[in-house]
């Protein structure tokens, strides 16, 4: 790392912390030669692969702008959608590849979703699942019905 006041390759980590998101590191540096300090943050970078070939970083406000659509209407706040875009990269990250489908972005957004809001489900079901007809609507719906029944003969 070069000292960004006096260019100097040679630096020496004095802190090292991370982030509250858990996916950064933060660095607090001095450097050997005119001992300034400076802060770097490193984080790894999760990429996203277009249907296309394509690539482009994750960004977590795609997701939840996409959501946002589904919800349109719904009683659904931003913290929740927040929350939902958290738990889709935490679900992606954690599978430690640099590299995902824009596909396995997608599926990683309906069990959240199916949690948070069915109707709001079903919206982002039928464009990412390509819904052809009345049919593909009725059996998510009977899908839906049948995990709620499992649930509650658990419970």
């Amino acid at each position: 790392m070069h000292c960004p006041f006096c260019q100097q390759p040679d630096t020496k980590v004095v802190d090292t912390r991370i982030s509250d998101d858990g996916h950064s590191i933060r660095r607090r540096r001095e450097c050997l030669k005119c001992h300034r300090r400076f802060t770097t943050v490193e984080s790894t970078m999760l990429l996203v692969t277009k249907r296309s070939g394509n690539m482009e970083p994750f960004d977590r406000n795609k997701v939840i702008s996409g959501v946002r659509k589904a919800c349109q209407g719904r009683p659904i706040n931003e913290d929740d959608l927040k929350t939902l875009g958290q738990r889709v990269e935490e679900d992606l990250r954690s599978r430690g590849l640099a590299e995902v489908r824009s596909e396995d972005v997608g599926r990683a957004i309906l069990a959240p979703l199916k949690e948070l809001d069915e109707v709001a489900y079903l919206r982002f079901a039928s464009v990412y699942q390509d819904f052809n007809g009345l049919e593909d609507f009725q059996r998510a719906i009977d899908e839906l019905r049948e995990e709620k029944a499992q649930a509650s003969a658990k419970d």
